[in-house]
Parts: C-alpha cells; structure tokens; sequence
C-alpha cells in the first residue's frame, strides 16, 4: 500500500541511541524501520556491536546489504529492542500495523523482544484505531474466500492485497485481506474474534505491545510517548 509521508532520518537517529552494544535488536519493515535500519547500520559499520532479526526478506537484505550480521531464533534466548514503524496509533498507544505486508512477522518479534520501540510520523496519530479506512488481516491461501465471508459477516467487507495486477504473497507464504473499517471501539476483542477465524494468521492490530513510542513533527522535532504495554 503505498504512501507519502516526511522524511523519517530525525527520527532513525534518534531511535539508533537506544542502541547498546552487544544487543539483539528486532529490524522492522516499512519506511520509518528502513531508516533505521540505514542508522543502525552506519553506526555497525563505525564498530558497534549488535546483532540483527529482520520481520521481513526485504529488511533482512538492506541489512545484509549494510554489514549488520543477522540472527534468526534458533540462536537467540530473546531480542533486546525491536524497532519498527506503525500505520495508526491511537491515543492509549494501540497500533495497526501491516500496510507493509509484514504484520505477522513484525508481530511475532514485537512479542519476543524486552522493549519494543514504535517509530511514527505525527500523520500517523489516530484518535481511535480504523481512522484510516484500513485493517490489514493476513489469512492462509487455501482459506481465502471463506474467511473472506466471515470478516464480512463481522462488519469487515475486505479486498485481497494486489501487486501489479497478482495478489500478494507475504513472506510466510500467505495473503493479506485489507479490510474496509471506520472506528474500532474494542480492538482486543476485535482481534480476539478475528483470530477465532479459522484461516486467519494474524491481525494488523498491536494492542498493549508498544513499550515506547517516538513520533516526529513536520519540523523533525521527536516527541517521545509511553506506549500501552504493561
């Protein structure tokens, strides 16, 4: 789903100093994650330490591409900080993710990391989740229509995601279902009824994930925000 928005360097660089040597850091996917991981990469590249686990083969090349060695979970206990970008963030540091195409993966990191860091410009800021008109739900190929239906029978009337004329394959092999929403006034039970689908992988929504929260101005000032996990 493309999409213009500020320029986020500010924003990466501030992020890069949460950085400690010797850390697994989460990479995220998407323009905000992106410059970070150009950031972090530079500052790999000056001599720090770190080690790397990418949400998605496209955040993995630029990293390789950078020189940040790269980890997967079977040589880690867990990841240290994960920093990643957000589509929405409501007023209780909520989030919807997944306009990338990552959200599961993302997810699954997010969840696996001591502190997750969202990253965001202020364009981003939602009064309530769905402002945007879209909630991305990842589903399994072979279960594509029927779970189609039912997030209609929900209130979700979705299109499958399109790339240059072909549905899109997300790296774990799946489609995503962008799902046509206005507010979303319970987003954990929402979710809860979601994954309930049999086919669904995952949601676009991250309720009570994001540790800490960095939203940039227009004017590239970084305005720092604790995020809803506990």
């Amino acid at each position: 789903m493309p999409e213009s928005a500020p320029n986020t360097d500010a924003i990466a660089a501030r992020a890069v100093e949460l950085i400690a040597p010797d850390t697994v850091v989460g990479l995220g996917t998407g323009r905000a994650a992106t410059a970070f991981i150009h950031a972090l990469g530079a500052k790999v590249q000056a001599g720090l330490r770190i080690r790397g686990l990418p949400t998605s083969e496209v955040s993995a090349a630029l990293a390789r591409k950078l020189g940040i060695p790269l980890v997967t979970f079977d040589d880690i206990d867990r990841i240290d900080v994960t920093v990643d970008g957000a589509d929405e963030i409501d007023p209780n540091g909520d989030l919807i993710k997944g306009y990338g195409g990552a959200l599961v993966r993302e997810k699954i990191v997010a969840a696996y990391s001591r502190k997750f860091v969202v990253l965001s410009g202020a364009e981003k800021v939602v009064s309530v989740l769905g402002a945007r008109g879209t909630l991305p739900v990842e589903v399994v190929s072979f279960a594509l229509t029927p779970c189609r239906k039912h997030l209609e029978g929900m209130g979700f009337p979705s299109q499958p995601r399109m790339k240059d004329g072909q549905i899109v394959v997300t790296d774990n092999g799946n489609h995503i279902l962008d799902c046509k929403t206005t507010a979303i006034i319970d987003p954990a039970g929402t979710e809860a009824k979601m994954l309930a689908i049999p086919g669904v992988v995952g949601t676009g929504l991250f309720v009570k994930m994001a540790h800490t929260i960095m939203i940039q101005a227009a004017d590239g000032s970084v305005e720092v925000r604790r995020g809803s996990a506990t």
